[in-house]
């Protein structure tokens, strides 16, 4: 089964203040962010990988990092958010769910073995951590049947946060294209993912991965983590 994955690193990432695409910023064991989310992707699917990375800011030079990737380009990168870019992605995709991820996240790649079941049964997911809820993250909480309902920055009482992996179905992906079309330039992903399921009946169920790592790397303190943990994990398993 051919597994699509999208990786969305398009933007400035004016906040962490890199003369370079935020994913191409260097982790303490050498590689980029992108390098390792890419060999965490190939490690989990193999040959069942189908790779697309959205590009917009200094794209030659994610394409010569990565160009055995297929792109898709964000014009706009200056003027539009994540929504637009993966709506880019999602009408560039073939058949089937795909998952995503944004270009900033630094994760336990013992992860996607944990999320492949939900992938295999062509479940929309979000991917969430239950020990976290700051209020400068996407946050989320539930319908009584336990799916997503409400997911942003602004959500109280919420439940934990989104740390920026997702898979939508086969059967949503048309749904979510549509809303990502009608949501404003500057609107995150999540904002369509919310319309298609308050206007469309989605169902989007929360992945709990909490007991793996991932960091999305917005500040200069949210790289120190990343790298603590990638070292703490290490550890753990030596």
């Amino acid at each position: 089964m051919t597994v699509q994955a999208v990786i969305l690193a398009a933007g400035m990432g004016t906040r962490l203040a890199r003369p370079h695409p935020k994913s191409l910023t260097q982790l303490d064991d050498g590689r980029t962010i992108m390098t390792q989310q890419v060999e965490n992707l190939r490690a989990a699917f193999g040959d069942e990988l189908r790779l697309t990375i959205v590009v917009g800011y200094k794209l030659e030079q994610i394409l010569e990092h990565v160009p055995d990737a297929s792109f898709v380009y964000n014009e706009a990168f200056d003027q539009t958010n994540t929504s637009k870019s993966l709506l880019k992605a999602l009408r560039n995709s073939a058949d089937g769910g795909v998952l995503w991820m944004n270009g900033d996240v630094v994760f336990d790649p013992g992860m996607l073995e944990y999320l492949r079941a939900a992938i295999d049964e062509d479940r929309s997911f979000i991917a969430v951590d239950t020990s976290s809820v700051s209020d400068e993250e996407v946050k989320y909480t539930v319908d009584e049947s336990g799916y997503i309902n409400q997911l942003s920055k602004q959500v109280r009482q919420a439940l934990g946060e989104a740390v920026g992996i997702n898979y939508v179905s086969s059967t949503d992906k048309l749904l979510l294209i549509n809303q990502l079309a009608s949501v404003d330039d500057q609107d995150y992903f999540e904002r369509g993912i919310e319309l298609a399921i308050a206007k469309n009946g989605a169902k989007y169920v929360p992945m709990d991965i909490s007991r793996f790592y991932a960091v999305e790397v917005d500040f200069a303190e949210d790289l120190v983590r990343a790298n603590q943990e990638m070292i703490d994990a290490q550890i753990v398993k030596a």
